[in-house]
């Protein structure tokens, strides 16, 4: 008697054998964007950075600023051409400050005094192209870095308070001397002078400190 085929059906038993293994599908919320680093900010906004925003309109409240410098210069340089001689020193604070009144023809610590005239122009051309740099440069700055406006607008009255003096009288009026008795003469200057010191030290203390952490 022939043998039977062996039974072709497959056991059920067996069936876990060949299934297939079982992949867990991540459901969770997708970024519609690209991003690098964070699913929350666009790629987009992680390239540009924020643009700086300059004063604008907001410079006339320095030029104002300016314009205070050069009012009181030019009003205590008339005090002192009216009120005082020549060379001849008031004391004030002894021995440490008088008024003197001085005439300086060059530069600061009369750098070019003794130049033929022609130093005059120069100067006063110098002054006028600072000027008017500065005033362009104050719309441009920055608004938030406010120790560089003022700095500015400081040096800015007290290049237009000499380039006054320079046009109107060949010369700059000083009449501000500080010494310690006849040992020591710092040279003679006025408000004008002060008020362009300030500013650039202010200037210089923004450039050091204060411009790298407004950039970052």
């Amino acid at each position: 008697m022939p043998k039977s085929a062996p039974n072709s059906t497959p056991n059920p038993t067996d069936s876990s054998e060949h299934k297939q293994p079982q992949v867990e599908v991540d459901h969770s919320p997708k970024p519609a964007h690209a991003t690098t680093g964070s699913s929350t900010t666009p790629k987009s906004r992680l390239n540009k950075t924020p643009k700086m925003v300059t004063n604008g309109s907001r410079a006339f409240m320095w030029y104002l600023l300016s314009l205070v410098v050069i009012i009181i210069d030019q009003w205590t340089k008339w005090l002192a051409e009216t009120k005082l001689n020549f060379l001849e020193p008031v004391p004030v604070i002894e021995p440490f400050l008088n008024w003197t009144l001085a005439y300086n023809y060059g530069a600061a610590f009369s750098f070019l005094a003794d130049a033929g005239g022609w130093q005059k122009w120069f100067f006063a051309g110098l002054a006028l192209i600072m000027s008017l740099f500065l005033i362009g440069y104050l719309v441009k700055a920055p608004r938030k870095a406010k120790l560089l406006s003022l700095g500015l607008a400081l040096v800015l009255g007290g290049a237009i308070g000499n380039l006054i003096d320079r046009l109107l009288h060949g010369h700059v009026i000083d009449f501000i001397h500080v010494h310690y008795a006849d040992v020591w003469h710092y040279p003679i200057f006025n408000i004008a002078d002060i008020g362009i010191c300030i500013g650039v030290a202010l200037i210089v203390i923004d450039m050091l400190f204060l411009e790298k952490k407004r950039d970052a």
